[in-house]
């Protein structure tokens, strides 16, 4: 009777290590597995489980050295006890007996089990854990003290400090892949305006600017009655005014405030003048995130793009930048967006002057932008020499026939995107 009383003992307390051991294993992997940035988060709301949590990571050698002193301790009083059942049960053979049974019930029930556990639901183990473990590292204090000042002097050695712990900041690229992966925890068109930004470094002003040729303006010198037209037939909030030719460039006008002179019969070429807000020069190459900081910086929302010698590039607008962070938010009463006209053979008719990035953006293409920022630009890189119309070429995936020139420039042209022969993938 005393003899089953003692192995029913024996039982309950290798039980009781079993399921310490269950807890020292999964506390570890739960804390290790966190999301410092939600843990961050939730520590600066109060959450008082985050905040011993974050306090138990802030030096990892401490923490780890306590889990691993109590994982060992009772997983090595655990193996004793279950050799004591094993004699007791079995004689000299129980040794290899408890042996074998014990490592696998550990494996399986106090290592796999609790840590896959504590790896799917972190938080759920971590933070009731950080309860005992706080006060137990304070109770074994000396000890674990003792064995990270050994564990300190051996990674010494290799030159590591745990000091010195790795920065948990993250660039830009893993801040864009933390964003991808975020699911539905971000709306899609949010995610999608978020790496926008972050993709604002990448993109220059020469990228998105209205280039020269296409630039609208008054010409300042011409008939009143012409200028009176311009502007009662324009779509655009601000145009640029120069004399005779862009190169005389006098600013930048505000048409509201032209159309307001307009409507009191007071627009003259002197009060015209007298409205017209001096120019603000953007250097080319400019990356568009620095452009945005200088925009506000400025208070301005035009500027023209300039190259080295100080000749006028293009134009830029702030509605330039947002609408590479937010895509197409206004329908123009003008719709000056016609460069791409798709057809029913799946092919498309695009502008000679269609911008690169606005065509890969709509169609959902792979053109090289790395180069030239029109489509009549791209093609006359690659062919090094102004093409007769009905001349095709084949540019990655996409074949692009000339469809009209005209003036020493590609007008028109027609591109259908094929699919990669097998070849190619390979």
């Amino acid at each position: 009777m005393l003899e089953s009383t003692s192995l029913a003992l024996l039982f309950f307390i290798l039980f009781i290590l079993l399921l310490l051991s269950a807890f020292f294993s999964s506390s570890e992997t739960a804390l290790m597995s966190l999301n410092r940035y939600r843990l961050r988060h939730l520590e600066h709301e109060g959450h008082t489980g985050a905040i011993r949590a974050s306090e138990l990571l802030a030096r990892p050698d401490r923490l780890i050295g306590l889990i691993l002193l109590g994982n060992n301790f009772v997983n090595i009083f655990a193996s004793a006890i279950a050799t004591v059942i094993g004699i007791k049960l079995f004689g000299e053979n129980g040794i290899l007996i408890a042996t074998l049974a014990l490592t696998l019930i550990i494996l399986l029930f106090a290592e796999v089990t609790p840590k896959t556990l504590a790896a799917l639901h972190p938080e759920r183990i971590a933070f009731p854990a950080s309860f005992i473990l706080k006060p137990l590292l304070f109770l074994l204090y000396p000890l674990v003290w003792l064995i990270n000042i050994i564990t300190n002097q051996m990674l010494a050695l290799f030159g590591v400090s745990p000091q010195e712990s790795s920065s948990s900041a993250i660039n830009r690229e893993e801040l864009r892949i933390a964003l991808m992966e975020a699911g539905s925890m971000i709306p899609k068109r949010h995610k999608k305006m978020l790496v926008s930004i972050l993709d604002l470094e990448k993109v220059t002003v020469d990228d998105v600017m209205v280039p020269r040729n296409e630039i609208e303006g008054i010409d300042i010198n011409a008939p009143l009655a012409d200028i009176m037209k311009q502007l009662s037939y324009c779509g655009f909030t601000r145009l640029l005014v120069y004399k005779d030719s862009m190169d005389n460039m006098v600013g930048i006008l505000h048409v509201r405030k032209a159309l307001h002179l307009l409507a009191q019969n007071n627009l003259t070429v002197e009060t015209l003048s007298s409205i017209v807000k001096q120019g603000y020069f953007v250097p080319e190459g400019t990356p568009l995130n620095t452009q945005l900081i200088q925009f506000q910086r400025h208070k301005r929302r035009t500027g023209l793009v300039v190259d080295e010698y100080g000749d006028i590039q293009g134009l830029v607008t702030l509605e330039d930048i947002f609408h590479e962070i937010v895509g197409e938010f206004t329908d123009d009463f003008i719709d000056e967006d016609k460069d791409i006209h798709p057809q029913l053979d799946g092919s498309y008719l695009i502008n000679g002057s269609a911008n690169i990035r606005e065509v890969n953006r709509n169609n959902q293409w792979n053109l090289p932008t790395n180069g030239p920022k029109t489509i009549n630009g791209l093609i006359l890189e690659y062919l090094e020499s102004i093409p007769n119309q009905d001349v095709s070429l084949r540019i990655g995936n996409y074949i692009i026939e000339i469809v009209q020139t005209a003036d020493n420039t590609i007008r028109t042209v027609r591109i259908k995107n094929i699919q990669p022969t097998q070849d190619e993938s390979h």
